[in-house]
């Protein structure tokens, strides 16, 4: 069969094919530690998994509307206007998809004409590059500088608009820095949107998950933002629900009809029972298991931080948000793939090189800190004693 050309515009997730490579050399018989994938190790708290048997034994297993469940749609509006301070929204803002990512798909479609130009972060998650690609736009890269705690300049931002410019993509807390984009960021990219005429994508899928005095802001929160912005969320990373395929966007209701009829041309709808397990999902019931995640994700940040700047040629900053740290290799002398593959082959430690996350990644390793302190603690020996032994044998 012949591929459609325009196939070979699409990216991918590297994170899923390191994933399988880690996975094969596992079966081989490596002890392999897990630092390369987003995903909480936790487990889904109990009253949502309860929800959930409950709804299959009341026959929520039949199709729902291509937009959501109208009580999944009302529950998901008031949870993100308390939890963004703001009261704006209701059920006819929301689409319910099976994971945040149709979100990202269906947004840009929905939107975007080939030609136009979307700015983009970088590094920055691959799929929003490769969706800007696959539609006929033109991708804008916005660098996130290591000096600046990864948070998007300004002024970088502003050099970057053009007439063509239709839509700017934000992701706050940030996949891969862990960077969080601070109030006067945020104002700034607003007034920029109503003189420019663009529309934000904000991507806030990390938005229950910030440390010490850094606290997620919302853009929809500024004047007028409610109209000209999309925001993407979900209940794969606050709650460790990846597996039940669970995101929703917000955005204008004219938007959300389009975004809608695009679902029902792809997926139809999200699962009923998992729809009803996630309003339960939304109340206060869950907070406390939420709010002992994050704790043992700072945790984990701490070390994984403490343990990488010991280790010789590596520096890393201390993440606010998300999971993952950054660090900075270049001083060991190997460009970003290097260093992954070796960590690999060499001592069954897998991470993400920087490139996976865009040019500006170069020189950087992505650590997902979603798993056990003993395996960062024993990921850190492993990758400091392999480090030095090259520098003796050089």
């Amino acid at each position: 069969m012949r591929i459609a050309s325009r196939i070979s515009n699409l990216g991918t997730e590297t994170a899923f094919e390191v994933l399988a490579r880690a996975k094969a050399l596992e079966a081989a018989g490596k002890d392999v530690i897990h630092l390369e994938i987003g995903e909480p190790d936790f487990a889904t708290p109990p009253n949502i998994i309860e929800a959930a048997k409950r709804a299959l034994d009341e026959g929520w297993t039949h199709y729902g509307p291509s937009a959501g469940l109208p009580q999944a749609r009302e529950a998901i509006a008031a949870y993100f206007n308390k939890t963004r301070s703001i009261n704006k929204y209701s059920a006819e803002n929301v689409v319910i998809t099976p994971g945040a990512k149709p979100i990202i798909f269906f947004g840009l479609q929905a939107l975007i004409e080939p030609g136009d130009e979307v700015i983009y972060p970088n590094p920055g998650f691959p799929i929003y590059e490769s969706v800007i690609r696959f539609l006929g736009a033109i991708p804008v890269s916005l660098p996130l500088r290591e000096e600046n705690d990864f948070r998007l300049n300004i002024s970088d931002l502003e050099a970057r608009l053009s007439p063509r410019t239709k839509m700017v993509i934000i992701n706050t807390p940030h996949n891969p820095t862990g960077s969080v984009l601070t109030f006067d960021d945020l104002s700034a990219i607003a007034e920029l949107s109503h003189r420019f005429n663009f529309i934000v994508f904000s991507d806030e899928i990390y938005s229950q998950i910030t440390y010490d005095a850094a606290k997620h802001i919302s853009i929809t929160q500024f004047e007028g933002m409610e109209e000209r912005t999309i925001v993407l969320d979900g209940f794969s990373k606050t709650f460790a629900m990846t597996g039940w395929r669970l995101g929703y966007g917000i955005m204008p209701t004219s938007l959300a009809k389009v975004v809608s009829k695009l679902q029902t041309n792809c997926t139809s709808c999200a699962p009923s029972f998992t729809q009803i397990a996630g309003i339960e999902a939304l109340t206060e019931r869950t907070l406390p298991y939420v709010n002992s995640f994050v704790e043992e994700f700072k945790r984990r940040r701490n070390a994984i931080v403490e343990g990488l700047n010991s280790i010789p040629g590596v520096q890393c900053r201390t993440p606010q948000g998300a999971f993952y740290a950054f660090a900075n290799i270049k001083a060991t002398g190997m460009r970003s793939q290097e260093y992954a593959e070796f960590m690999l082959e060499k001592v069954g430690v897998a991470c993400l090189s920087g490139t996976a996350f865009g040019s500006e990644g170069e020189g950087f390793v992505r650590f997902s800190y979603a798993n056990s302190l003993e395996n960062i603690e024993k990921a850190i020996q492993r990758m400091k004693l392999a480090l030095e032994e090259r520098i003796l044998t050089q």
